[in-house]
């Protein structure tokens, strides 16, 4: 994990949480994921098991990018077609709608993955 006061599963926990208590009112719940700093593929999917074990409904997926020297580099960048295996691979797990590209970022589109995630819960 590259964010310093991240919580994995602190993080989980209140997808869990939040989907639980909004049962009867279909609350859509998201996340977001980057890409780039050195995570295997393994550990991708690792990620999007635990995500859609927390009920998670919507997953974006998109390129790091260095924002300054400061921070982490880059460490690989992903193809279009790259990025499309993980959006399938994504989609195989159960998620209701993926928006996976290089410049995906968590608001990517978040009408289109609302209405495909509500009529996919119905």
């Amino acid at each position: 994990m590259v964010r310093a006061k991240g919580d994995y599963d602190l993080s989980l926990e209140v997808l869990r949480k939040s989907k639980k208590l909004s049962r009867n009112t279909n609350i859509v719940t998201k996340s977001g994921m980057m890409v780039g700093l050195g995570e295997t593929l393994n550990e991708i999917k690792e990620t999007m098991t635990d995500l859609r074990d927390s009920d998670c409904d919507l997953l974006t997926i998109g390129q790091y990018l260095r924002p300054t020297e400061k921070h982490s580099p880059i460490s690989k960048w992903y193809t279009p077609s790259e990025f499309d295996i993980l959006k399938n691979m994504g989609l195989e797990l159960g998620f209701k709608h993926v928006a996976s590209g290089p410049l995906v970022r968590s608001s990517y589109h978040a009408d289109e993955q609302h209405r495909t995630a509500v009529t996919n819960l119905v």
